[in-house]
């Protein structure tokens, strides 16, 4: 499996999940057999679990004319990992900050701006959180609560903790208009759980429903995707949940991608799906970000 690229600027390292390498031909090269060990337990931690082993430096990264901050920890520190972005099964790539996180805060901005989009009084849920940007934009724009999952407990305590402490207590200047002028409470209700997407919805808040769901960079694994949509169609909330999906189209080399995930829910015919945005840079492959739904058929016959 070929390990991400990164761009790195003075402030921030933006990475780009796998390599735009094509394929090389060879299956057993292509789709590695090799077994992944047992998921890790699925847990929630409290906002005061933050790890007091590992250092966290914060710098400002900025996105559609915000900015946020963004935790810096070491892999090798937190994982042993010295020059992995990606090991299957065991590290997820959640301490790396790739650019579909970026992607998706934009879109959901210009959504917001739009009208299209409000998450005053929501229920969140960030899956795949890492840093958990897009999440933490959530909870600025007035989200009633929200959650992040992450594969490996690690980065919730070592990075996206630090990460949401830091922007909600410290980072104020981007709260929305309704929180700014009293009406609304600054606080977000924000709960953290670990665990595989196969077995996490045991201990989500899934008996009362997402109403909005965001996801960047999640859908590169192809034996992960059934798990993930099963996952997603547990937790939104019915009739007017939101799903915001940020991803490549295709990531070379595993076979995964926006177009892979988007014909297993065009298959199972409960969500409908739309293109928010699409980023060709010429710097990778190109990104895009769905935006998916019950689709009015499945309305209509919960009715």
């Amino acid at each position: 499996m070929e390990s991400a690229k990164s761009n790195d600027t003075p402030k921030e390292a933006i990475f780009r999940l796998f390599d735009d390498k094509p394929p090389s031909g060879l299956s057993f090269l292509d789709f590695p057999e090799k077994p992944l060990p047992p998921p890790p337990p699925c847990l929630e931690f409290l906002p005061s679990e933050v790890s007091a082993d590992v250092k966290c430096s914060m710098e400002p990264v900025n996105v559609a004319g915000i900015t946020l901050l963004k935790g810096r920890v070491s892999t090798e520190e937190v994982f042993a990992l010295s020059n992995s972005d990606l090991v299957p099964g065991k590290y997820e790539g959640g301490l790396k900050l790739w650019e579909g996180s970026l992607d998706l805060i934009a879109a959901l901005s210009s959504e917001m701006q739009n009208g299209r989009l409000s998450f005053t009084g929501k229920r969140v849920l960030e899956l795949g959180c890492g840093h958990g940007l897009p999440g933490i934009f959530a909870c600025q724009k007035a989200a009633a609560a929200v959650h992040f999952q992450d594969f490996n407990a690690e980065v919730l305590r070592c990075l996206t903790i630090p990460n949401v402490t830091a922007n909600i207590k410290e980072n104020p200047q981007y709260l929305s208009a309704d929180v700014k002028e009293g009406g609304i409470s600054t606080e977000s209700e924000t709960r953290f759980f670990s665990g595989d997407w196969g077995e996490v919805h045991s201990i989500l808040d899934q008996a009362a429903g997402y109403d909005v769901i965001l996801m960047a960079e999640t859908v590169y694994s192809i034996s992960a995707l059934p798990n993930l949509y099963k996952l997603i169609k547990k937790c939104l909330s019915s009739p007017h949940g939101v799903v915001y999906m940020a991803a490549k189209k295709y990531y070379f080399g595993v076979g995964g991608g926006s177009r892979r995930f988007l014909s297993l829910v065009e298959k199972d015919g409960i969500l409908a799906s739309s293109l928010v945005a699409e980023v060709a840079d010429g710097s990778s492959n190109v990104r895009e970000v769905w935006r998916l739904q019950l689709n009015e058929f499945t309305v209509q016959s919960s009715a």
